[in-house]
């Protein structure tokens, strides 16, 4: 019995190696890799896959006008309690006047030999004072505000207020003509330039919130202006009285002589 189940435990050994041995020599059958073609994309389908570019929408008259409006809205938050360093009164710097020929022309030699630099950058380059650093904001004096560069007479003092801007401010002028208005359109706004209509020097702006009954505000350089208090006769008039004055006895002596 002990012979018989040797015998059948060694057969077994047989068999199982045999089985190893024909497990061993099958290979598995691996299934050859597929190559996919190559095909190079034409730069009009490379685009495809590109992100879009942002568009870009062009300037229209609506969007001007709305930034020109809200611009223009900001120059009437100026208020007394709400002072701010605006150039209401100014326009881009070393600008130069466009009307050549004017009533009074004087060279540009003189008028910087005459007036001081800040005179000069605000009438002739239309340029723009510093808001509340003007000789003339608070002035109360009585008198008469001419033209810095001819003379003219612009404005009366009665006519002027406190408008809390930082430039001197007056409702009325002494005369419409006396003024030209020329549309402005600097800094991304509407405005109307006022100068002086006999020697064109630029002398500020003019806007609608002013007081009754005018209900205009004319907002001015004082370095524009030069100001004639009240019974004070202006520069070179009692030269030319004196001047009339002797004309007046030397023609009498004439006369009396013939």
């Amino acid at each position: 019995m002990t012979g018989g189940s040797g015998g059948i435990s060694h057969n077994a050994l047989v068999i199982t190696e045999q089985v190893h041995s024909a497990a061993s020599a099958v290979k598995p059958q691996v299934a050859p890799a597929r190559t996919l073609p190559s095909r190079t994309l034409p730069a009009a389908e490379l685009l495809y896959f590109l992100p879009p570019k942002p568009a870009v929408r062009p300037a229209t008259a609506s969007t001007v006008v709305a930034a020109s409006m809200s611009g223009f809205n900001l120059l009437h938050l100026v208020t007394k309690s709400q002072p701010v360093k605006l150039k209401a009164c100014g326009l881009p710097s070393g600008t130069c006047r466009t009307k050549k020929t004017w009533p009074k022309s004087f060279t540009q030699e003189e008028l910087r030999k005459r007036l001081t630099p800040m005179q000069y950058h605000v009438t002739q380059e239309k340029g723009t004072e510093s808001a509340f650093s003007g000789e003339y904001t608070d002035m109360k004096e009585e008198g008469t505000y001419r033209c810095v560069v001819c003379g003219t007479p612009l404005f009366m003092s009665d006519k002027k207020f406190d408008s809390g801007s930082g430039w001197p401010s007056f409702f009325d002028l002494i005369k419409e003509e006396s003024i030209t208005l020329e549309d402005d359109f600097s800094y991304g706004m509407h405005r109307v330039e006022t100068a002086c209509s006999q020697c064109g020097a630029h002398l500020g702006h003019l806007f609608d919130d002013g007081p009754r009954p005018t209900k205009k505000r004319y907002c001015i350089n004082s370095a524009s202006l030069d100001f004639q208090p009240k019974n004070v006769a202006p520069e070179g008039a009692e030269q030319s009285s004196t001047t009339g004055q002797s004309s007046s006895s030397s023609s009498s002596s004439n006369k009396s002589a013939l």
